[in-house]
């Protein structure tokens, strides 16, 4: 019996890359002084993926200063006033806003793929924002000359490319942040922005053949930055029903830091078609305490009488660090909760088959 296990993606950067990204920001050094510091820190951070153990890895998102916001690297045509994003303890996120058309991507994920894979020749899953959350871009008031139809129809065709690229140089697995779904549900209880965010993905998934699918996932949490959430208060019986209705095969759901996780499993079992997979994050990172193995290997075998087996995977609730300027969490904490997590999917393992 093998539980799969894999990261969601995001690694506290090092002090000195975060001190070497605000210098950069701040015009005091030159771009190839932090491309040099940007592939040590992501060499160092692989390498301590592989000290635990773990099957699957990822750059950690070390160049990223956004996982968001990578896309747009450079972009000219951009204000800095666009969607507010609140969270629980008061501090807010603010996405770009897009001035004018055609929208391209300046950059694509798979460019930090093929970095990563100079450094490690295991399995290497790469992370990429969603489309329905670069959607987000373009002003309600909209732009002359540029519909918002021309909009979304040039971001689908780029949000493919960015997945394809990275399936087509060896990603082992492409996720698909979509962490502002939760997030509708509580700006639209009504559920129409949810809705409209699944058809859009879904644009880009149907272009997909069913294996391709097989190597692609959709990442769900209530956000995870500085130690707080934009979303914890919604219910995952009311997001599983539209979410699980994505064409995707794997699932990467926040899960420890649920208060009744009975009821989760439940709205899972419900919703989960018999061709996809759920990973149930099993570390919470916005806990600075670092779980047990064996605590983990509880929370397995508690889901495992309920999901089945074969369906059911562990990950971590979010990235540890999805924003560059994010120090809330010890770089040294990630990797032990990352061990943690490894070594309690190995104990329900074997508590599992001997059961």
């Amino acid at each position: 019996m093998t539980i799969s296990t894999e990261p969601i993606g995001s690694i506290p950067r090092p002090l000195y890359l975060q001190q070497a990204m605000a210098a950069f920001a701040n015009g005091q050094i030159k771009a190839n002084e932090l491309e040099k510091l940007v592939a040590r820190a992501t060499q160092e951070t692989i390498q301590e993926l592989e000290k635990t153990g773990s099957p699957v890895i990822s750059d950690g998102e070390q160049a990223k200063p956004s996982f968001v916001t990578y896309p747009l690297e450079g972009l000219s045509s951009l204000a800095p006033d666009g969607v507010i994003i609140p969270f629980a303890d008061g501090h807010t996120r603010q996405l770009p806003k897009l001035t004018a058309g055609p929208f391209h991507y300046t950059a694509f994920a798979n460019s930090y793929l093929r970095k990563a894979q100079q450094y490690s020749a295991l399995p290497i899953k790469q992370a990429v924002i969603s489309c329905s959350a670069i959607s987000l871009l373009y002003p309600q008031e909209g732009i002359e000359g540029y519909s918002r139809e021309q909009f979304l129809a040039d971001l689908v065709d780029d949000a493919e490319a960015d997945i394809r690229t990275c399936l087509n140089n060896g990603a082992y697995k492409v996720q698909i942040d979509f962490t502002e779904a939760r997030l509708a549900l509580k700006l639209d209880p009504g559920k129409q922005v949810l809705a409209a965010f699944i058809d859009l993905n879904n644009q880009v998934l149907n272009r997909f053949t069913a294996d391709e699918k097989k190597k692609i996932g959709v990442h769900s949490c209530p956000g995870g930055d500085h130690d707080s959430t934009h979303s914890a208060d919604i219910s995952y019986s009311d997001l599983l029903p539209f979410l699980f209705q994505l064409e995707a095969d794997s699932f990467y759901l926040e899960y420890a830091a649920e208060t009744n996780k009975k009821a989760v499993l439940e709205s899972i079992k419900e919703n989960l078609k018999p061709n996809q997979q759920v990973f149930l994050g099993v570390t919470n990172v916005l806990d600075p305490r670092v779980e047990t193995a064996e605590e983990i290997r509880d929370l397995i075998v508690e889901a495992a009488a309920i999901i089945p087996i074969e369906q059911l995977g562990t990950t971590d609730d979010c990235g540890f660090s999805p924003f560059g300027d994010d120090t809330s969490t010890a770089r040294d904490i990630a990797f032990a909760k990352i061990r943690a997590r490894i070594d309690g999917t190995k104990l329900a393992e074997n508590a599992l088959a001997s059961s």
